[in-house]
């Protein structure tokens, strides 16, 4: 099998709230819209708002959470509450050595917006 891409899809209880949610509160560029969805930009993947189908009430809970990753945590956390959007858990470093995030979108996902240090080993090449 030979994966071409992929995207998260969500379902929302709230089509128009969750593309303001993600557009103007977080901030992600449009890739695409279609009538019924409009799909995000989000680094090297896509996040794609879809108002037909099941809505996501009837769906079950999202079971995991989006691994955002972004150059300055700080300026990142400052900038969400500008835009009035609400932190779940202020940027700390976790024990694992990354530093963390994490905001809540309208449906109960969770959003983890992480900075990579420069010393974590996610930044070292590890070839001989």
């Amino acid at each position: 099998m030979e994966i071409l891409a992929s995207r998260v899809l969500f379902r929302p209880k709230d089509y128009q709230r969750s593309i303001a949610f993600y557009r103007d509160g977080i901030g992600l560029a449009i890739a695409r819209e279609y009538s019924g969805g409009t799909v995000f930009y989000a680094g090297q993947s896509l996040i794609e708002i879809a108002g037909h189908g099941a809505p996501g009430r009837d769906a079950p809970p999202f079971p995991g959470a989006l691994w955002l990753q972004v150059r300055d945590l700080h300026a990142t956390q400052n900038e969400l509450r500008e835009r009035g959007i609400d932190i779940a858990r202020e940027a700390l470093r976790e024990p694992w050595g990354l530093f963390e995030m994490h905001v809540v979108d309208p449906d109960g996902v969770m959003l983890i917006f992480v900075q990579v240090p420069e010393d974590h080993p996610l930044r070292r090449d590890l070839r001989d």
